[in-house]
């Protein structure tokens, strides 16, 4: 009996490994953020132990000799389920049949550039791959994207790809979800893991709301609200969201390089999230597109809210109590993703 249940065991083993392949896009494969992510994708993190992975590095032309290193590196880290490096700098090779697009390649801000250069550049490049989505990928593709301004690359790539559903598209607010965690964590004494529920609402940028009137922390055994728990309203209010809303900022200051390995962290927990649902009773923070939305934002935006996720299919967490400070803050963030997205179209339209 034994014998036949080792060999089952065995045959359910083999039949898991052969799984095909699914092919993972990364954009910006150069850069400091993709080269803290794609060992984490490519040694089962993300997407599961048995799922075999193909990764499609996509870069600009000038770029290509670093992909070429990280090639070479990511074929000696001699991974199993890594079965396929592909460098390209040519969205027909990049999107081609994707079943998941992390957009982390944008048009950084530069000195003397004002955010309307800014939005005006990164239109041109999720205008051309939403396109590139549209026309060569799987229309079961799930899009994350990362480069800022996150939210309104999101919507740019999302017009720009009709046929594949909205709803297929995100953008990242876990780093800003996974930095509010954190702060709670260390002003109670706790793990991060003795933290659940903070919300991100908005934006992310400096308007974005940090918001734990909802979260909940274990302290000694006991779970009870962040309020309660870190006995510090005026912190809480204060600088506790000044501090997630300007802690990239602080990191630049204090690397001179911007967050890279905790945001390919934040990006392993998002997509896996997407593929393996969130657990039960809890929620985490994802920019989505606002459609239907209980909150009164405007529909037309990609607004980070609380989601649960299951079925590789996330639902915005409804009928949450919303006080006047939280109503505020959650509308300054709004303001200011209409403000984008309205300069955003006009340069669509030209």
């Amino acid at each position: 009996m034994l014998t036949l249940l080792t060999s089952m065991y065995m045959m359910v083993r083999t039949f898991s490994s052969q799984a095909e392949p699914i092919r993972v896009l990364v954009t910006g494969a150069a850069g400091q953020i993709a080269y803290s992510l794609l060992y984490s994708i490519a040694k089962g993190d993300v997407f599961g132990k048995d799922q075999p992975i193909i990764l499609v590095l996509l870069d600009i032309p000038p770029m290509l000799p670093v992909v070429d290193g990280v090639v070479m590196e990511l074929q000696d880290c001699a991974l199993p389920l890594l079965r396929e490096v592909i460098p390209t700098a040519d969205e027909a090779v990049g999107f081609k049949d994707l079943d998941a697009a992390i957009l982390v390649g944008s048009m950084p801000r530069r000195e003397g550039m004002e955010r309307k250069d800014l939005l005006k550049a990164n239109v041109a490049i999720f205008k051309a791959q939403g396109g590139a989505l549209e026309k060569y990928a799987k229309k079961t593709v799930k899009v994350l994207v990362v480069g800022n301004p996150a939210n309104t690359n999101c919507l740019i790539a999302a017009k720009s790809a009709p046929s594949i559903p909205k709803e297929n598209f995100s953008c990242l607010t876990r780093l800003d979800h996974n930095r509010a965690s954190s702060q709670v964590a260390m002003r109670c004494g706790v793990s991060s893991d003795s933290v659940k529920n903070v919300i991100i609402w908005g934006n992310h940028s400096s308007t974005q709301y940090p918001d734990v009137h909802h979260a909940k922390v274990n302290v000694s055994g006991a779970e009870m609200g962040a309020y309660d728990a870190v006995k510090d309203d005026a912190w809480l209010h204060g600088d506790f969201i000044s501090t997630v809303q300007l802690r990239g900022a602080a990191v630049i200051k204090a690397r001179k390089l911007s967050s890279a390995m905790s945001a390919a962290k934040a990006i392993c927990d998002h997509m896996r999230d997407i593929w393996f649902g969130t657990k039960e009773g809890e929620f985490i923070s994802m920019g989505v597109y606002a459609a239907g939305n209980s909150y009164g934002i405007a529909e037309d935006l990609i607004y980070s809210f609380p989601i649960q996720i299951k079925n590789k299919t996330w639902k915005i967490v409804d009928g949450l109590s919303i006080n006047d400070f939280s109503r505020a803050k959650m509308d300054a963030t709004a303001a200011e993703l209409v403000e984008e997205r309205d300069t955003a179209l006009d340069f669509l339209s030209q």
